[in-house]
């Protein structure tokens, strides 16, 4: 067998291992390193083992996840979700489906600080789902917009995939954390829209809540100002380039513990909680990370990234028709197995080959972010969607059918990307000159 085809079987029983339900990690560690093995010889797989999992584990840079993720769930366990849900609350709540809106609203607004799209729906669907419940909301639609109201975290900053997206490809994390703005707002708004349309052409699915003061408002606006002042410190000091990403998680996650603190809205037990709960969600993305590379290698010395790249270059179609088809394969790929594991598997595949047709960088990242948030919502591998399910009890199928006019909106957006780069590369294109 030659290479190609080495790396061809390679990547077949990588899929085998995936069905069996193995870690992701250690799947593209075991068929990388047999690989290797097989093409190198043991002692050089054996090296490139070592020295893989070792650059990952000390790699300064990867100090991002756990720091990111630590500012993340600090928010979740001091009670912040509940505070932006109920600041949404009192000036969207009497408006038809004005309870489904706030849940956009202060999902969008949480997401400035928690890049975990599960996190989300599991928080919306322990604080919203009862409060949709007590008006009297359909099931369908108030589990369907939570389910789909976490996606938003893989684009809107601090997003974890967009890190790894950048660490992958070696682009700048502050210019994909810019590009993701505009096109997750576009998206909230998209759903807001769906729920007004949706309460007014059916007023039982979402009765409207009782009218608040402006008083009560105003009193909520400190809850969203400092969220507010969190986030422009970490992006805006990102894109200023007063410190890195790293410094920026750590910086922005040092700002909330002493605002939640002062707030006396975390006690030393929910610190240590959230310091376990980010470390295990960092261990597994480092594991993850650590997979790839080692996978990576063997698909390196194969040759499949640069024949993928000549082969799609030459094909007799539209560049635009080619980016479609790439974006479809993430998708099925992601169907099948975790959306973000997937990423980063089929990226450096494919990335050579987005190089060589023309595109952006920074704005494929984005698109593929957004066929991300597809894929968390659509089966067999729905994450999101089974979060709000182990929590509500609901039936599956009725789950889907509140996500589906969601979903609808996602495709949409993305095909909005393909039609108007310049929804990704605008902002990039303004801060970093």
């Amino acid at each position: 067998m030659n290479e190609i085809t080495i790396g061809i079987v390679g990547l077949g029983l990588l899929l085998l291992l995936f069905a069996t339900g193995l870690e992701l990690g250690f799947a593209m560690a075991l068929v990388g390193f047999a690989g290797f093995a097989f093409l190198k010889g043991v002692p050089t797989a054996m090296n490139l083992l070592g020295r893989d999992v070792f650059d990952v584990i000390t790699n300064y840079g990867y100090t991002v996840f756990p720091l990111f993720l630590l500012m993340g769930q600090i928010g979740l366990n001091a009670g912040i979700a509940v505070r932006l849900y109920g600041a949404a609350h009192k000036f969207v709540g009497h408006i038809p489906g004005g309870l489904a809106m706030a849940t956009v609203m202060g999902a969008t607004g949480f997401k400035a600080i928690c890049g975990s799209s599960a996190a989300t729906s599991a928080t919306f669907a322990s604080v919203a789902i009862p409060e949709m419940d007590r008006y009297g909301y359909d099931r369908r639609l108030s589990t369907g917009i939570v389910a789909t109201v976490g996606t938003l975290g893989v684009i809107i900053p601090p997003s974890v995939v967009l890190i790894i997206y950048g660490i992958l490809t070696e682009q700048s994390i502050g210019q994909l954390f810019l590009a993701g703005i505009i096109p997750g707002l576009i998206i909230a708004l998209f759903f807001i829209a769906i729920i007004y349309g949706w309460a007014k052409i059916n007023p039982r699915i979402a009765p409207r809540s009782e009218r608040s003061t402006w008083g009560a408002r105003v009193r909520s606006l400190p809850e969203v100002l400092w969220i507010l002042l969190v986030f422009l410190v970490v992006v805006g000091g990102i894109m200023e380039g007063f410190f890195t990403p790293s410094e920026a998680g750590a910086i922005g996650t040092f700002a909330l513990l002493l605002l939640s603190v002062a707030k006396r809205d975390l006690n030393f037990k929910k610190y240590v909680r959230s310091v376990f709960e980010s470390l295990g969600t960092a261990g597994m993305l480092l594991m993850l990370i650590a997979g790839s590379a080692i996978l990576g290698h063997f698909i390196a010395i194969t040759g499949i990234p640069q024949k993928v790249a000549d082969w799609i270059v030459v094909l007799p179609l539209n560049r635009y028709i080619i980016i479609i088809m790439i974006c479809i394969v993430y998708e099925i790929g992601g169907s099948f197995i975790d959306d973000l594991a997937f990423m980063i598997l089929a990226t450096p595949i494919f990335y050579p080959a987005v190089l060589k047709l023309g595109f952006d960088p920074i704005w494929f990242g984005i698109t593929i972010g957004v066929v991300v948030m597809i894929g968390v919502v659509i089966p067999p591998v729905a994450i999101c969607v089974f979060v709000v399910k182990n929590i509500t009890k609901e039936p599956i199928g009725r789950i889907y059918k509140g996500v589906m006019p969601f979903l609808l909106s996602l495709v949409v957006v993305w095909g909005m990307m393909l039609a108007i780069p310049q929804l990704a590369t605008w902002l990039p294109s303004v801060f970093f000159k």
